[in-house]
């Protein structure tokens, strides 16, 4: 599975488990929820900032959205 795929996956498994509207979190971190729908099917990927803001809204790594790691907890 790429990169793409994976990050969309587990930002709507985020977002649906905490009980957000698409258009609630895109307007959170200032994208549309037409780009947000896309990043979650996998069909496009979010900048690096607006992945900077999905991982902090959420308090995930960057790494685990991208797939790199399970471990959604952020390492200080």
């Amino acid at each position: 599975m790429d990169f793409k795929t994976i990050l969309g996956e587990r930002v709507k498994v985020l977002r649906q488990t905490r009980k957000i509207l698409q258009k609630d979190l895109a307007e959170e971190v200032g994208i549309t929820k037409q780009s947000l729908s896309v990043f979650e099917k996998g069909s496009s990927s979010p900048s690096l900032d607006t992945l900077v803001k999905i991982a902090n809204y959420f308090n995930v790594s960057v790494d685990y959205l991208l797939g790199r790691t399970d471990n959604p907890e952020i390492n200080n």
